[in-house]
């Protein structure tokens, strides 16, 4: 169990709402499964990241959110996070052995690996029927820039986000991993708006702020400076995949009788792999057989 959380903050005026996350056990875990390259660990922990926070502003229990970046121009491919209304989250990347390239700076160069041209969706899925689905062109493919981006063409909804993941320049292992979402509600008003813009003119990268030792409620009154701020609520989340063998067989339900019988291989057997977990699933031709029958009862 990882010691990542999120906490949800708003000011006493309620004028702007904050979440900021903890991802470092949750990053580290997807790098563990993936065994992704550093630039690869970089892009898929900020989505990650990025999603568990959004995925905590659902109200609904059942709720999803879905984001995918599809960067054109990238050797990362598709790079997926799914989130439930509790933060926690799962993903993948096509490509996690996509080769890693640095800025002068020594940072990560995560654009060009994703993309600067391509679309992000966004899915949220309420349990109830047709799920929401929103669409933007890539802003720059580092992520947190077309999040924001999201929120202010989709949503109208002004948003500063930072995400920022961490790694030992040796081991390329996951020192540090979080980000930040604050977004402007209807009550604020321009001296608000001109506060909120110092704050974020000088606040440091998250992965700094984290290094130094701040915790994320640090981190929220770092970037609400001047403003009571109030806590709405504070959560642990991980990194937890839902597949299960149930669900693998009701997919299988889906195709027809023979392409049940077709998915086995020359040794007689089945194998389906969770894209978020790796785990495999294996069925071998009786028990094909016994779903295919299941259908009439």
């Amino acid at each position: 169990m990882s010691e990542d959380k999120i906490i949800r903050c708003i000011t006493s005026d309620g004028a702007v709402v904050i979440s900021a996350a903890l991802t470092s056990g949750i990053v580290t875990r997807a790098q563990q499964i993936h065994r992704t390259s550093p630039v690869a660990t970089a892009a898929l922990g900020r989505l990650l990241t990025g999603c568990s926070i959004m995925g905590a502003q659902l109200k609904q229990k059942d709720a999803s959110i879905t984001l995918r970046v599809n960067g054109d121009d990238g050797e990362l491919g598709a790079v997926i996070a799914v989130s439930d209304s509790m933060g926690n989250v799962r993903g993948y990347v096509e490509n996690p052995a996509c080769p890693t390239e640095y800025y002068p700076n020594g940072k990560i160069n995560v654009g060009k690996a994703v993309g600067k041209t391509g679309v992000m969706n966004v899915m949220r899925d309420y349990g109830t029927g047709q799920p929401y689905i929103g669409m933007i062109p890539l802003v720059s493919g580092e992520i947190a820039e077309d999040i924001t981006s999201y929120f202010a063409t989709s949503e109208q909804i002004p948003t500063v986000c930072a995400l920022g993941v961490l790694l030992d320049k040796e081991t390329h292992r996951v020192i540090l991993s979080g980000g930040f979402l604050l977004q402007l509600l209807p009550g604020a008003d321009d001296s608000t708006i001109t506060q909120i813009e110092k704050n974020i003119e000088k606040i440091e990268p998250v992965t700094t702020m984290l290094a130094k030792g701040m915790s994320i409620k640090e981190i929220c009154d770092c970037a609400l400076e001047g403003f009571e701020v109030e806590v709405l609520d504070e959560m642990p989340i991980d990194y937890i995949c839902g597949c299960s063998r149930e669900k693998v067989e009701k997919a299988f339900l889906s195709l027809t009788d023979e392409d049940i019988r077709a998915s086995a291989d020359e040794l007689g057997y089945a194998k389906v792999s969770c894209h978020f977990c790796n785990k495999v699933y294996r069925f071998n031709k009786q028990e094909l057989e016994d779903l295919i029958a299941s259908r009439g009862q």
